[in-house]
């Protein structure tokens, strides 16, 4: 399994995998306006990569250029699909290479996203995931009900409240969540719940409710743009998707995440946030205070020192002579 990280990474992994196919290609778009990987999903065509591509029904504002998207795709030999019109939005980003990589993001196929916001990408060879993510892919291309085998694989609206409310609830010492705006109410007053019960929880991102804020430590992502839904819990595992942990995303759109086991991309995830995190208003001042606190304890240290080297000669205390009888 590895980790792409936005926007230090950019699209070269994607680029990568599309250009190594050799047989298939899947693709679930929701928003795209890089030209390179237009080109390069229709160049594999031309290598005799059997191309499928998923567009969104509908998105916000964009709804013209995903026709003339799906245009230029049909132009290039690419068969394509559009999603159904059951679910308010169809919002997964997804690609599958030759039915053994699976790629699934945070981020959509655009400059904004890619080059000016924090945001994850997960690839993974696992068995079970990629079989899955297949299963939906083919469910949702020929707009069949799809119905989920594998509990890794986060899918809106069929399991992503009961398993992510089940992830956390799991969490005994921390949970780090990168989140635009977590507003669901039986997943915050999970969140409530672990924090009195001493985990160290803390979102970058917005909460939905003030009722809790003095309960959840809240931070404003420090960067430009934040565009990730992300979770590591307690150092061991993590969660990556295009689901925040609001009602509208948990059980009314279509939503893709996957639950990662690896060590590596897991102590990765934590060390990006507890950089974020450091870059935070309420961090800096903290660290401020810290430092502070540090300079008034070698100025007193400092202190005690001269005080007992002018009270002591030659590592014994000075007496006063006795007065004469």
């Amino acid at each position: 399994m590895k980790l792409i990280v936005q926007p230090d990474t950019g699209l070269a992994p994607t680029l990568r995998a599309i250009k190594k196919a050799n047989r298939s290609l899947d693709v679930l778009i929701f928003r795209l306006d890089r030209k390179d990987i237009i080109e390069a999903l229709t160049k594999a065509v031309t290598r005799g990569v059997d191309v499928r591509v998923l567009t969104a029904n509908t998105n916000k504002g964009g709804e013209k250029r995903l026709r003339e998207l799906e245009l230029q795709l049909l132009d290039g030999g690419v068969t394509v699909s559009r999603t159904a019109d059951d679910l308010v939005r169809y919002h997964g980003k997804m690609l599958i290479v030759d039915g053994r990589i699976l790629h699934v993001y945070g981020y959509n196929y655009t400059r904004l996203d890619v080059e000016k916001s924090r945001s994850f990408g997960i690839i993974t060879r696992n068995r079970r995931l990629v079989r899955e993510a297949i299963k939906l892919f083919e469910d949702d291309f020929n707009r069949r009900s799809y119905t989920p085998t594998c509990e890794r694989f986060i899918v809106s609206p069929e399991n992503s409240r009961e398993r992510l409310a089940a992830f956390i609830r799991s969490a005994r010492k921390q949970l780090l969540i990168y989140d635009p705006r977590v507003s669901h109410p039986a997943i915050i007053r999970v969140l409530v719940e672990r924090a009195r019960a001493g985990v160290d929880v803390r979102i970058i991102g917005k909460l939905g409710s003030k009722k809790y804020k003095d309960d959840l430590h809240v931070e404003k992502y420090p960067g430009k743009r934040l565009h990730v839904r992300a979770i590591i819990r307690d150092g061991r595992r993590a969660f990556v998707g295009s689901q925040s942990l609001r009602r509208l995303e948990l059980e009314k759109r279509r939503e893709i995440g996957v639950i990662a086991h690896d060590r590596r991309v897991v102590r990765q995830m934590q060390r990006i946030f507890e950089e974020d995190w450091a870059e935070t208003d309420t961090a800096k001042k903290q660290a401020k205070k810290a430092e502070k606190k540090a300079e008034k304890r070698d100025r007193n240290g400092n202190r005690n020192k001269n005080g007992n080297k002018n009270g002591s000669k030659n590592g014994r205390e000075e007496r006063p002579l006795a007065a004469a009888s």
